[in-house]
């Protein structure tokens, strides 16, 4: 009856998103933990003290190339949340194995320590809570700079600079994008230079197999272009090497099950935003903190989830009439009606965003598990074309 009567409650539009997500949560897993938004906004707070950190850098960039004595900078970007989730679930560990708080007010900067041998032997030093703690909030920082550079060079990739925001009239927002992008890339390096190979080997691992994704852009403006003119084999195409991509032999795909390497779009959307995160919980690892496959499984699957859901989906229109490809695209393009497409989008998310919210539930991560519950509660599919 409780969890019925949440399941009504999470349905009431009245109620505020962040709310319904904790009731939706416990509907569907039976899991009940307010105490999440509490943790929510604490995690919040935190990393964006560490986002104007990040912006801080760009900012003295910008004011020496244009001349300024000072500059005021924005960026847009919701790529942070697995960084937020990995804080928050480190510190929820740190916490019911402490005695007292071992979250201070101040976070902790400069380099995490590092554990060679962690991603092949797994943690290999029993870490107090106060240094669990200490070594989340460096790694943070240094993810956090490295996702949203990450998203930056995308956004320069593909000419969108509508995210980038200054105080001033440039020239032209390219060279903002650029300058911007360059100051972090240029810091990241001088971090990685100090820290054992490893770690940039991993770090660069990641960014190279994403950049691969990338270099086929054009090919896949192709095939849509074809597709949209009836051209049979180019719809197989997109169907083939897109939507049904296997995973080959140089892949590492050992996180997920061959049913999950099976999803629709799995291949294709790892290698456009997955395993960036991937990458990303093994810098966590190499800091020596126990970061479980279930957790990992829960962040790669809910961001993937998150990128059709949220973006792709808002963007449909937009990506249809520039001839991009994504999962909602294809579907569009693969589908006999749309109708069928519409339901086909929905279906994908909703597998990808439930086996999150089981890895969550099974790793005893209720913040993870609401932020997917959130993710979902904040999509608005019905700008789609086909809606029953």
């Amino acid at each position: 009856m409780l969890k019925t009567g949440a399941g009504r409650l999470a349905d009431s539009s009245r109620l505020p998103t962040a709310v319904r997500a904790v009731l939706g949560y416990y509907a569907d897993a039976g899991v009940f933990d307010y105490g999440s938004l509490s943790l929510k906004g604490e995690i919040d707070d935190r990393t964006e003290r560490m986002i104007d950190d990040v912006f801080a850098l760009v900012e003295d960039a910008l004011a020496e190339a244009f001349d300024r004595d000072s500059v005021s900078f924005e960026y847009d970007t919701k790529l942070v949340l697995p960084a937020q989730l990995t804080l928050g679930y480190v510190y929820r560990r740190a916490r019911q194995r402490a005695g007292e708080d071992p979250v201070t007010d101040e976070i902790e900067s400069g380099v995490p320590g590092v554990d060679e041998t962690a991603l092949q032997a797994g943690p290999g030093q029993e870490l107090s809570p106060r240094e669990m703690v200490v070594r989340a909030e460096q790694m943070t920082r240094l993810s956090i700079e490295a996702l949203i550079d990450g998203d930056m060079r995308d956004a320069i990739n593909d000419a969108e600079f509508e995210d980038f925001a200054v105080d001033f009239e440039p020239d032209e927002m390219r060279r903002v994008a650029e300058v911007a992008q360059r100051a972090l890339q240029d810091h990241l390096e001088e971090i990685l230079d100090g820290l054992p190979p490893i770690v940039a080997r991993r770090y660069q691992w990641a960014v190279d197999y994403s950049e691969a994704h990338q270099d086929r852009d054009a090919h896949f403006r192709d095939l849509v272009d074809a597709a949209e003119d009836g051209d049979d084999t180019a719809l197989a195409d997109v169907r083939d090497e897109y939507k049904f991509a296997a995973f080959t032999d140089d892949d590492v795909a050992e996180l997920f099950s061959e049913t999950e390497r099976a999803l629709p779009y799995m291949k294709t959307q790892y290698a456009r935003v997955g395993v960036l995160y991937d990458g990303m919980l093994d810098l966590y690892r190499l800091a020596g903190l126990d970061i479980e496959d279930e957790f990992a499984r829960a962040i790669v699957l809910a961001i993937v989830g998150a990128q059709i859901w949220l973006d792709d989906v808002d963007d449909y229109a937009d990506d249809r009439r520039e001839g991009q490809l994504t999962p909602v695209t294809a579907e569009y393009l693969l589908a006999p009606d749309d109708e069928a497409a519409y339901r086909r989008v929905v279906d994908i998310t909703e597998q990808y965003l439930d086996l999150a919210k089981e890895y969550a539930t099974a790793v005893d991560s209720p913040l993870t598990g609401v932020a997917v519950e959130y993710i979902y509660r904040s999509g608005e599919p019905e700008v789609l074309p086909g809606k029953p």
